[in-house]
């Protein structure tokens, strides 16, 4: 007979209820989804419709569903950024097993709040890491623990993050302030900094780092231009690259899923252009009240020598992260995280390792790793086996400090050195 895991979702938005709860039917334990909190009631309503979730278990916020007598072994944690770090809490203090989305909090104090937490109640606490349990990111920590390269000098790692991506999120969308959400560094590469160390193997020592918002403000707004894409007059409104009306309706990127389910659950054309009339998403990119940065580099020095160069930019082509290692027998390259080209220094030739893995419930797909982590918490809940998840949290908080120290320098102007304790 199938172990049976119970799970609840504390915010049933694009992460919790898309892209996370779905994937917990590949189980091969007996999932069940319970209860649900969402302050959004059509968003509420659709997570009872899809996951079968007794109404009765419904509810507006997650302090109600915290005040309720424990409903489940597990919860989703994927609240927007500035609201992790008190749920989480609460529910491990509950009883709770907690999948909490990244980051983990958007300070310092309230990151180490949870791991503390973590250590006094026991419980099981995944962060979502998920570039982890992508098959690329394992590949490649197994090539580098091989010795294939030999020692790791140097990492460029760089995520091109998309130019209608960023105005999608970090411009009109909910990370767009820092006082909202987070700083971009955070919110969009605590992944990569948290694989950078993991690669390396060794803990961070000191950043330093450079960036500000160049594009995405008043100033750099055509002359002309109107407030709102669809006023926005021709041929100022076709010629930019970051009209909404492109993104959203011409382009059609998202169909029926994301990013235009972000927008509104009616995505048909007149449902998008109800929503870019009357919401966020439908401002010129140069009228909001975004303030994070557009694209940001950070240097790194590691325990015994290694350093790391992570380029985080808004102006590219929507793609793969492309990762360059270089050691001091060889080098790895990627350019689409399918493929790992291997440069041998000593017969001086290059062989190219494909690492596709298409339709195994276990290797990650689509966002570089929801379907594996969620597999990856049900198992460790199922089985009370922490060592089912890929990462702790006392590492995950490592990357967050690493962002938080990057975050110093680039405001103060010198290096700042990581502290763990």
């Amino acid at each position: 007979m199938k172990k049976k895991v119970r799970l609840a979702i504390a915010g049933a938005g694009s992460r919790g209820a898309d892209s996370y709860a779905p994937h917990a039917s590949l189980s091969p334990y007996d999932v069940e989804f319970v209860a649900v909190a969402e302050p959004r009631a059509a968003w509420r309503e659709k997570a009872i419709r899809q996951f079968n979730i007794p109404r009765e278990n419904a509810f507006e916020t997650w302090e109600e569903l915290a005040a309720q007598p424990k409903l489940a072994d597990g919860i989703l944690v994927t609240t927007q950024d500035q609201m992790h770090a008190a749920p989480a809490q609460a529910f491990m203090r509950k009883g709770y097993h907690v999948m909490l989305e990244k980051p983990m909090a958007t300070n310092e104090e309230d990151c180490r709040a949870i791991v503390s937490t973590r250590q006094e109640t026991g419980r099981i606490l995944a962060v979502c890491h998920v570039m982890r349990y992508s098959k690329y990111a394992q590949t490649m920590k197994q090539m580098l623990e091989s010795g294939l390269i030999g020692d790791i000098t140097n990492i460029q790692h760089v995520e091109p993050i998309g130019y209608w991506h960023f105005a999608h999120s970090y411009v009109r969308g909910n990370w767009r302030r820092e006082d909202q959400s987070a700083p971009a560094l955070l919110a969009k590469c605590c992944h990569d900094l948290d694989i950078l160390r993991h690669w390396i193997g060794r803990r961070c020592l000191r950043v330093s780092s450079f960036g500000s918002l160049m594009h995405f403000k008043k100033e750099c707004q055509p002359k002309g231009a109107a407030d709102r894409c669809l006023d926005c007059p021709q041929p100022i409104e076709s010629g930019c690259p970051y009209s909404a009306v492109k993104c959203y309706l011409r382009d059609r990127r998202g169909g029926s899923g994301w990013p235009n389910n972000v927008l509104t659950m009616d995505t048909t054309p007149e449902g998008i252009t109800k929503a870019l009339r009357e919401g966020p998403y439908g401002r010129c990119v140069y009228a909001c009240d975004n303030d994070v940065v557009d694209r940001q580099v950070v240097s790194m020095e590691f325990d015994g020598g290694a350093t790391a160069v992570l380029t985080m930019v808004a102006a590219t082509v929507a793609q793969a992260r492309e990762t360059w290692v270089m050691g001091t027998k060889g080098q790895l390259r990627s350019d689409d995280m399918a493929t790992i080209r291997h440069f041998n220094f000593l017969n001086d030739r290059e062989e190219t390792h494909d690492i596709k893995d298409i339709g195994k419930a276990d290797v990650a797909t689509g966002h570089a790793g929801d379907n594996a982590i969620i597999l990856s918490f049900i198992k460790a809940i199922a089985e009370n086996d922490p060592s089912a998840l890929l990462t702790d949290p006392e590492v995950s908080l490592e990357s967050h400090l690493m962002a938080f120290a990057a975050e110093r320098s680039r405001k103060n102007g010198r290096a700042e050195e990581i502290r763990l304790i």
